[in-house]
């Protein structure tokens, strides 16, 4: 028993010695204890408090603000979280004298520094793209695109920022680096030409509306679906389903087809063969058939479907641009004989789709068809078709 008082005092004496060195107190011990156990209560909290508030915006859903803080709550909390447990760690650290050193200050300094842009970075995100979710709701322009752009600039500024509180905390004198970049800037700007080149002509693009997101464009080398507009490149998603990114400069100094840029009104056009006759009347009567049944066609544009457009017309009738050109309204119909071919009259049948939609226009085409082949069916007049004859002269007999 003795030998096992002396172990234990021998043991008590030297971590009161190692308290000693470290400079450790039994209310430095106090302040350490209540750091783990106000740790360990918030983390708790943490856990507890965020299933309720989900559920409150679940119920709230109906708003687009809400609904979207619904689905970014996790990853709005996961900083702050990490942010918490840094400054207990942090003063948990600097309450040991031992641990004061300048590189430890710097080291928690920078990711201080980076989790709180990074809080920014997510709440940032989120008012942008709910106002975007907001905004597409209420008002069809909506542009989605300039959203992405401001928040891939937001991502430059935050970056910026970083280097520059960085800087600012190692001694590096901010304003005379700023400075000194004059030459310098110009030298990097030359070396960047290309990207700034493109960060410009992407501001373009958006200014001048060339293209939104879900755009159907064409250009001389590729023809497919806007997926995003960024800083420097859009990507296109092709109709054979590979994703394109293309240099916003390649975009704007090109000419490009914008094939979404229709409200109404999708070409149906093709010729209708006839067999030669001299029957004009009939041919006269199959051509009013088929204006008619165009005219009365349920997909098919004519005048007295697009009425509105006649406001509109004079609201602008003073204006610099054609209302029509501008919205993209087609309502041209037209059935006529266009033409004598080599083996056939040509009838002229040209007329719009209400639909802009592929599917749609495929379907409403179909059935002017199919009823253009009964009009003719039911009239003198017949399809033509290119065919030979074969003449066999019989052989003279001498």
């Amino acid at each position: 028993m003795e030998n096992l008082n002396i172990s234990d005092n021998n043991i008590s004496n030297i971590f009161r010695e190692t308290l000693a060195i470290l400079n450790i107190n039994s209310s430095t011990i106090m302040k350490i204890v209540a750091y783990i156990i106000l740790f360990i209560a918030i983390k708790l909290i943490f856990k507890y408090i965020k299933k309720p508030i989900k559920y409150y915006l679940y119920t709230k859903r109906v708003s687009s603000y809400y609904r979207f803080l619904y689905y970014r709550i996790d990853k709005i909390f996961k900083p702050i979280l990490y942010l918490i447990y840094l400054l207990f760690i942090k003063k948990t650290i600097f309450t040991l004298s031992i641990f004061n050193n300048t590189i430890l200050t710097d080291v928690i300094f920078i990711i201080e520094l980076m989790l709180i842009l990074w809080i920014s970075y997510e709440v940032i995100k989120y008012i942008i793209y709910a106002t975007i979710r907001d905004k597409i709701k209420s008002q069809k322009m909506a542009r989605r695109e300039l959203f992405n752009l401001l928040l891939n600039i937001f991502k430059i500024v935050i970056v910026f920022i970083a280097i520059i509180a960085i800087l600012a905390k190692f001694g590096v004198d901010v304003t005379a680096l700023i400075t000194s970049l004059g030459i310098g800037g110009v030298i990097i700007g030359f070396s960047a030409r290309d990207t700034l080149v493109n960060f410009f002509d992407s501001i373009r693009l958006v200014a001048e509306d060339a293209f939104r997101q879900g755009d159907w464009i064409e250009t001389k080398e590729i023809e497919g679906f806007v997926v995003e507009l960024g800083l420097t490149s859009t990507k296109i998603r092709t109709f054979d389903n590979a994703l394109v990114t293309v240099p916003n400069s390649k975009l704007a100094n090109d000419y490009l087809k914008n094939w979404s840029k229709r409200l109404i009104g999708r070409r149906i056009k093709f010729h209708l063969p006839i067999k030669y006759t001299t029957n004009t009347k009939e041919i006269d009567r199959v051509i009013y058939e088929i204006y008619e049944m165009l005219h009365s066609h349920p997909d098919i544009v004519n005048l007295n479907k697009v009425r509105y457009l006649k406001k509109m017309d004079q609201i602008y009738e003073n204006g610099l641009f054609n209302i029509e050109d501008m919205y993209g309204v087609r309502r041209t119909l037209l059935v006529y004989l266009d033409d004598i071919g080599k083996y056939s009259l040509n009838i002229l049948i040209y007329a719009f789709s209400i639909s802009v939609n592929w599917e749609d226009w495929l379907r409403v085409k179909q059935d002017v068809i199919k009823k253009i082949i009964e009009i003719i069916d039911n009239s003198e007049l017949e399809f033509a078709y290119p065919k030979q004859e074969v003449i066999i002269e019989p052989p003279k007999i001498e």
